[in-house]
């Protein structure tokens, strides 16, 4: 992935190079390659400096490496966007060259690129540099309470008003700052949970990412308990492992760890929550996804035994599962907890308008979804992994307020 980061890099600064050199001359030229230079000397420390603590077998991040590695990777992104928009004038300039040699009977010279599109596009790129200095920096830590109350006509009355408290992915190989973990924790006793789910990706890869942070799982409380399934990292399956044995003591080693934290782990079974002789059931399943990520849960096992009518919620990692195998099965899901997609740490996440990369894999990428009466919930993620920031997609705790449809 680093070498291919790199390569890209590359590539791109020859190609914007070639622009910034002739937009501005005398001092000022001196100036604009200067200020151009030092971003590719901070690029390629960035990126090498991420390559050597991993090499090295670094899983926790430091702020030092994750300032460096997330400023080259704003720098690629903001290079990216004055790249089209230099590509959409040399496409310009080329077809109107061609057509001007085949229509006209005189020579022809190839036009110049525009300074003003230049400086446009310098202008524009800018934006998204901007924008993912400050994910770096600030947008990482900035959690935001979202809070979605839904109607169920088979809710039992008891559970009017019961408050469920998602996060997911919380990849805390990633963090580099116990303070804004802390405020993470922190949003998420604030919401007043019934019962706290979390939804896989504790870790990046190895067990020993979350140890520094047990104590301050520890924290979390609720009267209903806190209930947690893996996903796709939690398997460890991005690392060479020597033997499985290895790889299967880190798993292990993994459970254990979330056991110390409080939860308890929802392995292709459910468990049944009580209040005021009512009940509903919380099924949890391992990791399900689309190829090349593993399907190792086993959603009849997890929902075996629930009666038809009783009031389900499901975690399941991956919101592909939910259209593949949970809203068509027998039994009815009546809302399906997911994470995974991240929202990929970057888009545009208004009330009116959404949009980010991600969508083009995972259509249900953010927010609530519903067909037929079955909810599915798509967490944006407690945590960051590989762009170490946020950009218009904050870190989200969801909180599911569960109403009966006709409760007096």
């Amino acid at each position: 992935m680093f070498i291919f980061i790199l390569v890209i890099a590359i590539a791109l600064d020859f190609y914007v190079y070639s622009a910034i050199s002739s937009l501005a001359f005398g001092n000022f030229q001196v100036l604009a390659l200067s200020v151009y230079w030092l971003s590719v000397v901070l690029t390629l420390i960035g990126i090498f400096k991420f390559m050597q603590d991993t090499r090295k077998g670094i899983r926790t991040m430091n702020p030092s490496t994750n300032l460096l590695f997330g400023l080259a990777f704003s720098f690629i992104v903001a290079k990216i966007f004055y790249a089209a928009f230099l590509l959409g004038e040399d496409v310009f300039r080329a077809l109107a060259f061609a057509g001007k040699s085949i229509f006209l009977q005189e020579e022809v010279h190839y036009s110049m690129r525009s300074t003003f599109w230049s400086w446009t596009g310098i202008g524009i790129s800018a934006i998204p540099f901007i924008g993912m200095c400050y994910g770096v920096v600030v947008g990482k830590y900035r959690y935001t309470t979202r809070t979605v109350k839904l109607k169920f006509n088979n809710l039992p009355s008891a559970f009017h008003g019961f408050r469920i408290v998602q996060f997911s992915d919380a990849h805390l190989g990633s963090f580099d700052s116990i303070a804004g973990l802390r405020k993470g924790i922190q949003s998420i006793l604030d919401a007043k949970p019934d019962v706290i789910l979390f939804t896989g990706d504790l870790v990046n890869n190895l067990a020993s990412e979350a140890e520094p942070y047990i104590e301050e799982f520890q924290k979390l409380k609720a009267p209903h308990g806190i209930y947690s399934v893996l996903g796709n990292h939690d398997y460890s399956d991005y690392v060479r492992w020597p033997s499985r044995q290895l790889k299967q003591e880190n798993l292990e080693r993994l459970k254990q760890i979330q056991a110390k934290m409080g939860f308890e782990m929802l392995h292709n079974r459910h468990v049944i929550l009580k209040k005021e002789n009512e009940q509903i059931a919380v099924a949890g399943v391992e990791n399900w996804g689309k190829p090349p990520f593993p399907q190792f849960g086993d959603l009849d096992k997890a929902l075996s035994g629930i009666p038809l009518s009783m009031f389900t919620v499901l975690m399941s990692h991956d919101p592909s599962h939910w259209d593949v195998q949970v809203k068509q099965h027998p039994k009815t899901v009546n809302i399906t907890l997911s994470g995974h997609t991240h929202g990929m740490q970057f888009g545009i996440d208004l009330p009116f308008f959404k949009w980010s990369p991600v969508k083009w894999k995972y259509p249900k990428w953010a927010g609530l979804y519903e067909e037929a009466g079955k909810y599915l919930y798509v967490n944006r993620g407690f945590g960051f992994i590989g762009f170490p920031g946020r950009a218009g997609v904050w870190p989200e705790i969801t909180v599911i307020e569960l109403e009966q449809r006709e409760h007096q």
